[in-house]
């Protein structure tokens, strides 16, 4: 099997693409590496360029048989969404409208879409189910909600098969060390606390400790990297032999607090951690946590690595080895 993978050099991505290749399947890797990195890709056919390329997309799709699309390309950042909304509409969502063009022309009929659980916003109900409203409070998740009404739309008029996978906190890295989470500016908790640990910080900030929850502080659904990839591929394998169109939920079916994580970096690192209390932010939820009853059902996916202190044991045996992320020798 052939699979195209779109923002393939990115943090899931990147895992994704090696798991593909773990499992003997032939990947297409398309990244314009303005957030991904090349030393994340081993042995991968490559080609440079974003979504907009329409040039390009020809080029990838009558070069190769393409039997599946895992599409991760994104702007994926929250904050920045708020100040450049047409950006994320032009990337996001004018992007995957390409992506999708071609895909129906040239007769690729299933993808897996790397969708966000920024898509329900405000959530109603502990844990969220994939029936909850979706009425997202930010650009990037009204994106990532309006691709997945695209995708509905291409299936009920092309037959084009989709999966939208909407997960939550990603975390950990490869536990061979790899590859690992490399951003910048860095907006992920467990590799901001390890920073810390590392004394690329100062410390780190809790913001809020009086929110509804055992501690004070927000609880998120933390799933380790490659269970998400291992969910990608079977999403894949569901649309080859099923096709259709749904949507899942991934998550570890369990919230961690903010101030549960610190504790475990500091158990895991063996390291002082200083962490000062900070007014809470706008807009930030007391608990975001997911039901991933439907996937497990459905797609056979069972998370391997769902404790936390695996979670950032793996993501320590990273950023410890690579203090300046890819730029590590």
């Amino acid at each position: 099997m052939t699979i195209l993978v779109t923002g393939g050099a990115g943090y899931i991505g990147s895992h994704t693409v090696l798991y593909l290749q773990q499992q003997s399947e032939e990947v297409i890797v398309l990244d314009d590496f303005s957030k991904g990195h090349r030393e994340a890709l081993h042995d991968v056919k490559l080609y440079e360029g974003n979504l907009a390329n329409t040039v390009l997309l020809d080029k990838v799709f009558q070069e190769n048989k393409i039997d599946a699309i895992i599409h991760f390309a994104a702007s994926s950042l929250v904050g920045e969404s708020m100040k450049k909304p047409l950006d994320y509409y032009e990337n996001n969502v004018l992007g995957t409208f390409q992506l999708i063009k071609k895909a129906v022309e040239y007769k690729v009929n299933n993808i897996v879409f790397s969708s966000t659980a920024a898509t329900y916003g405000e959530p109603k109900n502990i844990p969220i189910l994939e029936t909850d409203p979706t009425i997202p409070t930010n650009p990037y998740g009204e994106t990532k909600l309006a691709i997945e009404k695209m995708l509905r739309w291409s299936y009920e008029a092309y037959g084009l098969n989709s999966i939208c996978l909407r997960y939550f906190n990603a975390a950990g890295a490869d536990p061979e060390g790899r590859i690992g989470e490399d951003h910048t500016p860095e907006s992920h908790l467990i590799p901001i606390v390890l920073e810390a640990a590392l004394g690329q910080r100062d410390g780190m900030k809790i913001f809020g400790n009086d929110y509804p929850t055992t501690d004070g502080t927000c609880i998120r659904d933390y799933i380790h990297v490659l269970d998400l990839a291992q969910a990608h591929y079977l999403a894949v394998q569901k649309l080859i032999n099923d096709g259709g169109c749904d949507i899942f939920n991934l998550g570890n079916g369990q919230g961690f607090s903010v101030k549960e994580v610190i504790e475990t970096c500091r158990k895991v690192t063996q390291r002082e951690i200083k962490a000062d209390i900070a007014p809470r932010r706008e807009g930030d939820p007391a608990q975001l946590i997911a039901s991933s009853k439907r996937a497990k059902n459905n797609l056979g996916w069972q998370p391997k690595y769902n404790q936390l202190e695996t979670m950032v044991q793996h993501a320590w045996n990273w950023h410890s080895t690579h203090i300046e992320g890819y730029g590590s020798k």
